[in-house]
Order: C-alpha cells, then structure tokens, then sequence
C-alpha cells in the first residue's frame, strides 16, 4: 500500500514538475521576436495604443511614401499589411527623401512627422506633419499640415515628440551652431501639434570619435522615461556599419530645455556585433510588449557589412525588435554582447 502511494506521489510530483517547466518555458519565449520584423524598413517607430493594438511606421528604401502596418502583437508586424497612407509630390515641398515617420496619437487625433526634400532638390530637407481624426491611422483621410517650421531651419528632420510632467516637447535634428558642418539635436516645447515655442536649444552635437565616422551625426532622437529620468537615445556617424546608439539623460524635474540638465555617455550604447551579424544598429525607438511591462527596443540594422556605393542606396537595413534590460542603478542596458533573443531570457525587475 505504501509503496502504490509513493508511486502515485511520484508520479502527481513529475507531472508538476512538467507542468512548471512548460510554464518557465513560455515565459521565457514570450518576448522573443521573429527577427527582421520587416525586410528593408529603417528608422523604425512602433506605438502601442490602449486596446493593445501596435502600429508600426518607417521608412521605406524608395523614400516616396508613407506607410502604417497593424498588429495585435510586435511578431505580427512581419506578415501584417502595409497600408500606403500618403505618397510624396511630383512637385515642390515633400517631394523627395521621404524619412523617418513617427506616429503619435495627441488630443485624439493621429499625427505622422517625417522628413522630406523637395522633388527639385532632395537634400532641402524639412519637418512636415500629417493628421488624421480616425480612431485607426491606417484608416481616415490624412490631411497636409505643412511645415513645422523651426528657427534655424536650415536641415530639419528626425521630428520626435513626447509629454513630460504636462508639457509636450519636440526633440528633432538640425545644423549645430557655428561653421562647423554637423547634425546635433534640438529640443522645444510645443505650442501646438504643428508648431514649437521661439526657444529652441542645442542639447547635443557631436564630441567624440564614435559620433564622427565619415559625417559628424546627432540624429534619430527616441524618448523613454523611467526611473525617475528621461532618457533620450540617439543615432551617430554615417548609416553604414559606423552607426551607433548614443545616449543622453537628464533628471525628471530638471529644465529640459537647459542644456546642461543633460548628461551625456562617452561611449556608445549599442553598435556593430560582428558575431550576431548586426552592423550600424541604430535609429530605435521604444514600446511596450504584450504584457504591458516589459519595454522593447525596435531597431534597424543590416546582415553585412560590406556595402557598394552609397550607404543611403543600399535598401537593407531591417527592421528588428529586443528587450531593453535595466541595471540596478536604473540605466538601460542595451545588452551590446547579447543577441536580439538572449536579451529576453532573464528580465530582472525595474525599479
């Protein structure tokens, strides 16, 4: 009788023991993406909204359009449709270099941003913003908003937008000051969805070597706020297997539109791992997994490193997705020598 029970108890305790393991199992595959998530999409934006639905927006290699895709989870994006919303002009303004698309959902209303030339000069690149009322932005008429006009106005682009403590800012890219030819990053509040306060400050431009490979760059702007710190990642040097993550940070509290609240790390966070076949990663941007809690990073990078002719020609970089970890301190970290994967075997907790 004893030994029929021990029996029993053995065999209820393995298929516990099974059970926990499936169940370990999945947790540990739940935030693992099927990289690419899109072939040939850079400067990739997801935003995830309420119902859990996510929208994802980025630059297509053609540079001639604008288009949204739809999913109910980060590996749906790779089968989900594209959905053209808006194509460039054959004349004037926003007729050429169509780049970097973000889309924000402010005052119940969609928005896209993105960069353009004009279709007789394609390097007259400015900031433009798109609007739609339309619950689903690949739904709705997209209506022009024009320009979002800034007082250096001299090679706006990469337009990102946050709300911080009840004020919205803008964060975009234009010349740094003096003669010296770069691209730095700018901030201002916003007045408007389309239009920005008359103070508009330099808050980086590039100082260190890993920032000037080929072009000195400050570019692709992407906002996250945790830990008591608003954290502001940034793309470097030219877009081929140079690119790289930067990284700023200032305090919650903090005036946001004084440079000096922001600190600045002298090396990269995230850049070329030749191991993981991971060349010029960069122009990220953040959201949430399904769970709600834990925060992703969406990346672009190419498969080699090689490229013929101008990097800018070359259609693929793609589009990929990975935990964003925290430390301890409360920094991210990038997990530069983990694959995209790897990243989501072990989530410790954030503060």
């Amino acid at each position: 009788m004893n030994k029929n029970l021990n029996f029993l108890q053995l065999t209820f305790l393995l298929a516990f023991i099974a059970v926990g393991i499936s169940a370990y199992s999945q947790k540990l595959k739940k935030n693992q993406f099927n990289n690419p998530l899109a072939l040939q999409r850079a400067d990739p934006f997801v935003t995830k909204t309420a119902d859990g639905t996510y929208y994802f927006i980025a630059t297509a290699p053609e540079y001639d359009r604008i288009e949204i895709r739809s999913s109910k989870t980060i590996n749906g994006i790779k089968d989900a449709k594209a959905v053209v919303v808006w194509r460039k002009h054959d004349k004037g303004p926003m007729g050429n270099h169509i780049w970097a698309p973000e889309l924000h959902r402010i005052d119940g209303k969609w928005y896209v941003y993105f960069a353009a030339g004009s279709a007789e000069d394609k390097w007259k690149i400015r900031m433009y913003a798109l609007s739609n009322p339309s619950e689903d932005p690949t739904k709705g008429e997209w209506k022009e908003e024009g320009q979002i006009v800034t007082k250096k106005d001299i090679f706006a682009l990469d337009a990102t937008t946050f709300e911080h403590k009840g004020q919205r800012y803008l964060i975009w890219v234009d010349r740094g000051p003096g003669n010296v030819v770069n691209t730095s990053l700018y901030i201002a509040k916003m007045t408007s969805p389309t239009k920005v306060d008359d103070k508009q400050v330099v808050i980086s431009q590039p100082d260190y070597d890993w920032e000037m490979h080929t072009y000195k760059v400050n570019e692709g702007p992407s906002v996250l706020i945790r830990n008591g710190k608003v954290f502001l990642t940034f793309s470097a040097s030219a877009t081929d297997a140079t690119y790289c993550l930067g990284l700023l940070w200032a305090k919650e509290g903090a005036d946001l539109l004084d440079p000096k609240s922001w600190n600045k790390l002298d090396k990269p966070v995230f850049f070329t791992n030749e191991k993981f076949k991971r060349y010029g990663p960069g122009h990220n941007s953040f959201t949430v997994a399904e769970d709600g809690k834990t925060d992703i990073m969406i990346y672009h990078a190419r498969d080699y490193e090689k490229i013929k002719g101008d990097a800018l020609s070359d259609p693929n970089r793609h589009t990929r997705a990975r935990v964003l970890k925290w430390t301890k301190e409360g920094m991210p970290d990038f997990g530069q020598e983990l694959d995209d994967n790897e990243m989501a075997l072990k989530q410790p907790k954030k503060n």
